[in-house]
């Protein structure tokens, strides 16, 4: 009777064979180099293996026909493929994935102004791409940037949302925002420009903490945002993206890219839409201000001989936003009846770069030209500003020796402002247009010291037609016992002109009247930074944790006093120094199991102090911030979860005691949480949704006065956190490549 059991058993397993009678190997690689212990997988079966040590596997029971091969190691991007399967012919496939954000070879070129990789760098850079900012999809960058430790986007208004974006607690002016390297992001359009960035035109962000004047000039004082926009050699052939929450926010991002003869071309759009009116604290005021905005971006980069650089690229936004009381109607604009804040916004860009035709030299010129058009009114106030600037800059990327990597530039700047406030006045109340002239020369070199150090040194001139010449330096020394222990020191000094703008959120949506008191002196700061990052690997996984301590000291630090007076916002120089200094703590772990976590901390100090000694802390900046972001993925079933946020201690905020004020001077302890799951299908289509700030947390008394908007008591600046409680969100996304 066994014997016969044991020949039914044979009987059936030699007659499935056939079935499963096809073999797949291969090796899989990236960049050339093998790629250790992934895990290949036959899609819908549980069919699979994990490559050797040298990333060569065998899956030896693979059934016939044509299969999906799905790839995936931690540290790496999911890579999906077709194969026939054969009873007579075994596979050898040459596997290529591809490295993801976090790894050493990302290419940067914020510190240096030209390529090269994470690990190289001089400077240190934080990189982020839109695949880290959909684990909390939002509509805008100046909302993603809330994921990113020590840097925090800070709305400024509970009525219209201004809005800057802090990085190691120093406030907006400080912080400049480039689109493809240029400055064309500034002054007037960074108080609701920023949120007319959507993420479709979005390749990578890169930020760098600590003054960059040496480089970009004035305004890069506490550190600078560079937005690299979309290649269109390299985006996918469509993309769309649609989400809505449950307050009937409504966002749409798509893209197409083309070829055009010989040049590529991208467009992209977004229109972000928000018209419903909510007061949860029942104060007759919109908690959230109403958005009607529109994007539009161009880029064309055309090939010419011998891989030359040419791109041309150009984007157009209009807004329309609103906050105030809840009965306010159109009618209502600009008349004391009904108080509401009504800005209207369009803006234009042009930019790009041109590789000139030198023979066996890199010699570069970046252009770019904008205009930014307000017209608004806050209760009876009318704003109107209209600005423009055009910006040159000539590059030289010269290797002088095989030690030596220079770099040689020359920029010049051109801004004219004008608006309705006695920014743009003289004595006798006539109206003058800011008109400023910013030339400027640097030259910097990259010396390489042996395999573990190298020092990069630069200098910079320029000359403000209005305050005259200032001088930058800048030294930056890496070094690299091995190559996974990096350590980074900079010591730079950088300034700031006097672009004081005057929609100050205090100024026009309150009561407070704008005096400048003195003539204001160009701010000067003297940066040190030091930086440590570890990348290791482990059985089950990778990981790279990485410790910052910087130091800023300011002087002729441009302040905004609240206290001297109610009615009243004074601005000066400050008679004694500034200083910004704290210590942050970043860390990445992915795992093999598909769980991935980045967390995030800053502890730091942000503090003026007087010419009698008195020391003040800023306002709306908390001692510690933190930030987390823990995914785990089911990659048999194409399902991933994202739980994110965001935690504050308390910061000191502007209140107005002479009239009575009596709402707390110092935030609480909170947190924004949020919880997203996503589901992939084939051919890029995904699935999305969850939960914002699943603790429903609220901030209290937003607004002082709102019973009396028109009253000089009236103060909306009360501002630590979105007044958005609980809300989910759904969404949809395809790309096609």
């Amino acid at each position: 009777m066994r014997k016969i059991f044991l020949t039914i058993i044979y009987i059936a397993i030699y007659g499935l064979l056939p079935v499963f009678a096809g073999e797949i190997k291969g090796t899989i690689v990236s960049k050339d180099k093998p790629v250790s212990f992934a895990s290949v997988v036959i899609a819908n079966t549980t069919i699979g293996t994990q490559a050797n040590e040298e990333g060569k596997f065998i899956i030896a029971n693979a059934p016939n026909g044509q299969q999906t091969i799905q790839v995936s190691s931690v540290g790496y991007k999911t890579k999906t493929i077709t194969v026939n399967v054969s009873a007579n012919k075994s596979n050898n496939l040459l596997i290529d994935i591809e490295e993801e954000n976090a790894q050493l070879s990302e290419v940067v070129v914020t510190g240096t102004m030209k390529e090269t990789t994470i690990n190289e760098s001089p400077a240190p850079i934080q990189i982020l791409n839109p695949t880290f900012f959909r684990k909390n999809p939002t509509p805008n960058l100046f909302e993603s940037l809330s994921m990113v430790n020590g840097v925090r986007p800070q709305l400024n208004c509970n009525v219209c949302s201004t809005g800057d974006i802090h990085i190691n607690g120093m406030e907006g002016p400080y912080t400049m925002v480039l689109i493809d390297g240029m400055p064309i992001v500034s002054a007037l359009s960074t108080v609701y420009g920023l949120s007319g960035i959507p993420n479709s035109m979005v390749e990578r962000i890169e930020v760098m903490k600590g003054p960059a004047s040496t480089l970009y000039g004035s305004e890069a004082v506490g550190g600078l945002i560079n937005v690299i926009t979309k290649n269109p050699t390299k985006a996918p052939k469509f993309n769309f993206d649609w989400n809505t929450t449950s307050y009937l926010e409504n966002n749409f991002d798509a893209s197409v890219k083309a070829k055009v003869g010989n040049a590529s071309a991208l467009f992209s759009g977004n229109y972000f839409i928000f018209g419903n009116r909510v007061d949860i604290n029942h104060d007759n005021f919109t908690d959230v201000t109403l958005q009607n905005r529109f994007s539009l971006f161009n880029k064309w980069s055309f090939q010419r001989p011998q891989n030359r650089v040419f791109n041309l690229a150009a984007r157009y936004v209009y807004e329309d936003r609103f906050g105030g009381e809840m009965q306010w109607q159109r009618k209502n604009r600009g008349g004391d009846e009904v108080y509401g804040e009504s800005i209207f916004t369009k803006r234009w860009e042009l930019l790009g770069n041109y590789q000139l035709p030198f023979e066996n030299e890199k010699v570069t010129f970046n252009f770019s030209v904008n205009q930014h058009d307000q017209n608004s009114v806050y209760g009876i106030t009318r704003y109107l500003a209209v600005q423009r600037i055009a910006f040159g800059q000539l590059l030289w990327d010269k290797k002088l020796s095989k030690n030596h990597d220079a770099l040689f530039g020359a920029t010049i700047r051109n801004t004219y402002y004008d608006d309705n406030t006695v920014i743009t006045q003289t004595a006798d109340l006539k109206n003058t247009p800011d008109r400023i002239w910013l030339p400027g020369v640097f030259v910097q070199d990259e010396i390489t010291a042996g395999s573990k150090n190298k020092i990069l040194l630069g200098v910079r001139y320029d000359y403000n037609s209005k305050h005259g010449g200032i001088f930058s330096p800048r030294l930056n020394w890496k070094f690299s016992p091995d190559k996974d222990n990096i350590f980074r020191l900079s010591l730079g000094n950088g300034y700031r002109v006097v672009n004081l703008f005057s929609e100050d959120h205090a100024a026009l949506t309150g009561s407070r009247k704008v005096v400048i008191k003195n003539a204001l002196k160009p701010e000067r700061s003297y940066n040190a930074n030091l930086d440590y990052q570890k990348f290791f690997t482990f059985q089950k996984g990778y990981g790279n944790i990485q410790f910052n301590a910087f130091y800023t000291y300011f002087s002729n630090k441009i302040i905004a006093d609240y206290d001297q007076d109610p009615e009243l916002v004074v601005y000066d120089n400050l008679k004694g120094h500034g200083i910004s200094k704290g210590v942050a703590f970043n860390s990445e772990f992915a795992f093999t199991s598909g769980l991935k976590a980045f967390i995030g901390g800053t502890l730091m100090e942000v503090y003026r102090v007087e010419s009698n000694e008195l020391r003040i802390n800023q306002i709306q900046t908390p001692n510690f911030t933190g930030n987390y972001a823990i995914s785990y993925a089911f990659e048999k079933m194409a399902l991933s979860f994202d739980l994110t946020g965001n935690i504050y201690s308390p910061m000191r905020l502007p209140v107005v005691r002479e009239y009575g004020d009596t709402r707390p001077e110092y935030s609480p302890w909170f947190g924004i949480h949020n919880i997203q799951a996503t589901k992939r299908f084939k051919n890029g289509f995904q699935l999305y949704g969850g939960v914002k700030n699943f603790t429903n947390f609220l901030p209290k008394y937003p607004i002082f006065r709102a019973d009396a908007p028109f009253s000089e008591q009236f103060d909306p600046s009360y501002n630590y956190a979105p007044l958005q409680r609980i809300r989910g969100f759904i969404g949809a996304r395809l790309n096609i490549f």
